[in-house]
């Protein structure tokens, strides 16, 4: 049983994520990359799963959001765990049987490493995802990967969203693509949503097969 994708009319196209997969989710400034990657979280941690979210930043705020509340809490689950770090060089000390990890920046915490270095931390990542059934989600920026450093990472990934958000002539246009998926298919075609700060739809009327 993988995690859920608890957004309306994108469960329809991909219902889960699956278990022990390595997954990229990319985008420029829009938040609903953030909001999805938290989305994702929150549905691994109600499944009752271990949740670790790795980020560069605002520590003290993420605890806060991901805190349970009396009518949120599942007993069988351990509070999302948030972790701060500056840089980071290996995530083997985050993998464990069936355990979610979220890393926000990725891109950002990679920074310093060279391809090489980048590919051998991804390749480990791969192989433990696969070996005790974590499922990992990667929040990348677009460009800030140097053009070796993305190739790595797109080739060693088992699937990937990438989110965009476009002025158009109704103003701002937000889609979704998804490149990469781990059982062949080839899903790259314009996926449109709604984003409200709060919520995230699939706008059927408009998407584009």
């Amino acid at each position: 049983m993988g995690i859920p994708v608890e957004v309306p009319g994108l469960d329809t196209i991909i219902p889960e994520i699956p278990d022990g997969q390595l997954i990229v989710v990319e985008s420029g400034t829009d938040p609903a990359k953030n909001y999805f990657i938290r989305t994702l979280c929150l549905a691994a941690y109600r499944q009752g799963r271990p949740v670790t979210f790795v980020t560069s930043r605002d520590r003290e705020e993420l605890a806060e959001t991901f805190r349970p509340t009396p009518s949120t809490a599942v007993p069988t689950a351990t509070p999302i765990q948030v972790v701060e770090r500056d840089s980071i060089s290996s995530l083997e000390e985050f993998i464990g049987q069936d355990r979610t990890l979220a890393v926000d920046s990725f891109s950002f915490l990679t920074l310093d490493l060279p391809p090489n270095h980048l590919a051998a931390l991804l390749r480990n990542l791969h192989a433990m995802c696969h070996g005790h059934g974590t499922t990992a989600l990667l929040a990348t920026d677009r460009g800030m990967f140097d053009p070796r450093g993305e190739a790595v990472t797109v080739h060693l990934a088992d699937g990937m969203f990438q989110f965009h958000a476009k002025e158009g002539p109704e103003g701002l246009m937000r889609f979704l693509r998804i490149p990469k998926w781990m059982d062949g298919r080839f899903v790259d075609r314009n996926i449109y949503y709604d984003y409200d700060g709060q919520r995230m739809a699939i706008d059927l009327r408009r998407r584009v097969i």
